[in-house]
């Protein structure tokens, strides 16, 4: 991965956007659609710039040279950050880049994803927001919380997020008795290819709380595990029981 995605708010800010032409209309568009404020290439507190200028050159290195985050329509050689393709459920948002190499296969991509996402997903993400503090009271636990939601949200499960009706089974889920039982998964691989994991083990690795791995796995397999997943050198002596919430073992088959 070299590049490093993030939602950047821009509601009220200025953006410098330079160009004329159906490039710069869009990039006025998507920034005014944001709530951003576009703005000329002279503004004083500006973080953000579009560049769609036939010769982009001498206008991208005199904002870099400002400390201003540029992006250059169709030179992703000269962009300090690109714009993914938008599947817009507000307030939930699907981005899928290519790091600058195709936005015709981002777009591809998007539209493939807008016939599966259905337009509840806002709703179910804002009926979770609206019950943070009931989730919390819950299962006080972060970990516990956590496997809750993980649980609810996967496939088939009662808030399935590709369901149309799981915005409205929020305040029922939450009255269940759901359990959160600590879980182990173990995992033979058949190659350090990641492409080579199953369906089910690379959601195991998804969802994983803790990640007991042999010495020799791979990092590209490793990188299928949540960043935030704790990770070990699995030793023979370790006992899964001892740690909390779902633990993955990774052997080497």
């Amino acid at each position: 991965m070299h590049s490093l995605p993030l939602f950047h708010r821009i509601d009220g800010q200025p953006v410098i956007v330079l160009g004329e032409g159906e490039a710069a209309t869009a990039k006025r568009r998507l920034v005014e659609r944001a709530g951003g404020r576009v703005a000329g290439a002279d503004h004083p507190v500006a973080r953000l710039a579009f560049v769609a200028l036939d010769e982009p050159d001498q206008a991208a290195t005199a904002l870099k040279a400002r400390g201003v985050l540029v992006n250059v329509v169709d030179r992703p050689d000269l962009c300090d950050f690109t714009v993914p393709s938008l599947l817009d459920r507000d307030p939930v948002l699907v981005a899928v880049g290519t790091g600058g190499a195709s936005a015709g296969l981002a777009k591809a991509l998007r539209l493939r994803l807008e016939t599966l996402v259905p337009q509840s997903l806002g709703a179910l993400a804002t009926a979770l927001a609206g019950s943070r503090q009931a989730l919390r009271r819950r299962w006080p636990d972060p970990s516990a919380r956590r496997r809750a939601l993980d649980a609810a949200l996967a496939e088939g499960g009662a808030l399935d997020p590709l369901r149309e009706d799981s915005a409205g089974k929020v305040a029922q889920w939450l009255e269940q008795d759901v359990s959160t039982r600590s879980q182990t998964i173990e995992i033979v691989l058949s190659s350090d290819d990641p492409d080579d994991l199953t369906l089910r083990h690379a959601r195991a690795l998804g969802m994983a709380d803790v990640v007991l791995h042999d010495p020799g796995i791979v990092s590209a397999i490793l990188n299928r595990a949540r960043a935030d997943a704790a990770r070990r050198l699995f030793m023979p002596a370790d006992d899964p029981v001892a740690y909390r919430g779902l633990v993955v073992i990774l052997r080497r088959g």
